[in-house]
């Protein structure tokens, strides 16, 4: 997709706060410092849109991000990082469960995992909530440029066997190579296509 325009929209913490839901949405979903940030980054082919930091944590909010005026991304808060405040943790289950069950323009979630690491007790809880409400989805594997491609290969089997018969294709992604990006944006297209025809 030819990115012709991409801005931040606002944040939010629950619906009354949410802008209307006048577009199809992507959603983001994974652990804090998996890389939510850059993915978003790359696919808008800008910088600096979606803030990254070394420090997980950070997006402690639901952030909207507007790509062309067609579509909406939204980075929802990572999860499973030990320093977060425990008021911050208890929140963080029930802001997304709430978004992803009773968001009527949601499309589609990127289910995003770093290859390199086994899936923990939160991101099974994120599978089992894509699977129960219906909700499409793509696992995204990303980090991928820090492996060989053997490596990455073993790794992509590895991480699927924690989850039982999953629905989803799976991309293999790299923020710093690029790699992925253009199976993302099919993935993209798909889902609002579909969307469309059902309406």
């Amino acid at each position: 997709m030819k990115i012709l325009s991409a801005n931040f929209v606002k944040s939010a913490v629950a619906p009354s706060h949410y802008p209307p839901a006048s577009l199809p949405e992507i959603a983001l979903a994974g652990k804090s410092n998996v890389g939510k940030s850059a993915l978003i980054n790359t696919l808008t082919q800008r910088k600096g849109l979606a803030k990254t930091s070394n420090s997980p944590g950070c997006t402690q909010m639901i952030n909207f991000f507007i790509v062309n005026d067609e579509l909406s991304l939204v980075d929802l808060p990572g999860y499973g990082y030990a320093k977060v405040p425990l008021a911050v943790k208890n929140k963080w289950g029930p802001m997304v469960e709430t978004y992803l069950k009773g968001r009527s323009s949601l499309r589609l979630v990127f289910f995003i995992l770093d290859i390199r690491r086994d899936p923990g007790e939160n991101d099974l809880a994120m599978y089992r909530w894509l699977e129960f409400y219906q909700i499409p989805y793509v696992l995204v594997f990303t980090k991928i440029d820090k492996l060989s491609k053997q490596q990455t290969l073993l790794r992509r089997q590895a991480i699927l066997e924690f989850f039982v018969h999953p629905s989803a294709p799976v991309v293999l992604f790299s923020a710093r190579t690029g790699a992925g990006k253009e199976e993302l944006w099919m993935e993209i297209e798909k889902s609002v296509t579909a969307g469309i025809m059902q309406e």
